[in-house]
């Protein structure tokens, strides 16, 4: 057996064992977590559901960014297609599928490969930093399990995370990783205003996708308080998020960020309210990439973008 596909038989299993061990949990409290849904009102489910649809759309707009401090400037629509299509790439095990569907669909509009595939990894990396950064505040609740936010000591980790963020610094390890893995250098180095900026539209995307997770919880528990439900589902959403874009065999972090995320959730309201939170934002998450991905490609259509040379 070759190593690529063992590797291949590794991810399936891994994935297949975390999905079978959150279908347990799931299943173990499925009838207090339905009990718990349908205390969620219809307009606390349409406004998380349309907070989850500003995520993506919230880092496609970091992305662009990338891209043209790169060289590239693609038109809305071109843009929208390449990077909410090819996102559904993460949906498969491993880290790097999505780079690969917006490499590919870029050529075909005439970006460079090579460049699509830096900007695709560079957003990952941003991504994660970012989400890192604003999910520290829920990092005692995960360690002390308790809903009570008494510590200001992760403002320390905060500050190092974004030192990452120093355009020389995160310039010189760019520079480090493609010269690791044999590449061509980027023919610039990224400049600070494209740094800061995309950096402001990952954390506005982590801020979304946060408040959605916290209309659900704030919805089953209104007694808790808003400063620890802030906290816990803001931040740990950010946090669980981030953990799970590091596990790299699970598609799409999935059980990972929905196994954390419970453990955090769950320090403030019963398990099973976590897990009917945790549920309802996975299914708008999944939901919400595949009506953007819909929006895209359907634009891109309609400007003759798709497939075409640019």
């Amino acid at each position: 057996m070759t190593r690529k596909r063992l590797l291949d038989v590794v991810r399936i299993v891994v994935a297949l064992l975390v999905t079978v061990a959150v279908g347990i949990a799931v299943w173990r409290n499925w009838n207090d977590v339905t009990t718990h849904l349908s205390e969620i009102s219809g307009g606390a489910l349409a406004g998380a559901f349309g907070l989850a649809l500003l995520a993506p759309l919230f880092s496609q707009l970091g992305w662009r960014v990338l891209l043209a401090d790169l060289g590239t400037r693609l038109p809305p629509p071109a843009a929208a297609s390449v990077f909410f299509v090819g996102q559904l790439g993460k949906y498969l095990p491993g880290s790097v599928w999505s780079v690969v569907a917006q490499a590919d669909m870029g050529s075909r509009l005439g970006v460079p490969r090579r460049r699509m595939g830096v900007v695709g990894l560079l957003s990952i990396m941003l991504s994660v930093i970012t989400g890192a950064i604003v999910g520290i505040p829920a990092l005692p609740l995960l360690v002390a399990r308790s809903g009570e936010v008494g510590s200001l000591w992760w403002f320390a980790p905060a500050l190092v995370l974004l030192v990452l963020l120093w355009p020389r610094l995160l310039n010189w390890g760019i520079a480090r990783l493609l010269r690791l893995l044999r590449r061509e250098p980027l023919e610039h180095s990224l400049t600070a205003p494209a740094i800061g900026l995309t950096s402001v539209w990952f954390v506005l995307a982590w801020l979304s996708a946060g408040l959605s997770v916290l209309t659900l919880a704030h919805a089953l528990t209104p007694g808790t308080p808003v400063r620890d439900l802030v906290v816990t589902s803001i931040c740990g959403f950010a946090l669980a998020s981030a953990i799970g874009m590091f596990s790299v065999f699970v598609p799409a972090g999935v059980g990972v960020r929905d196994g954390v995320l419970a453990l955090l959730l769950g320090a403030l309201m019963p398990f099973s309210a976590a897990i009917a939170v945790v549920v309802v934002s996975r299914f708008f998450t999944v939901v919400a990439d595949v009506v953007v991905a819909a929006f895209g490609w359907g634009w891109a259509r309609t400007h003759h973008l798709l497939g075409s040379r640019a």
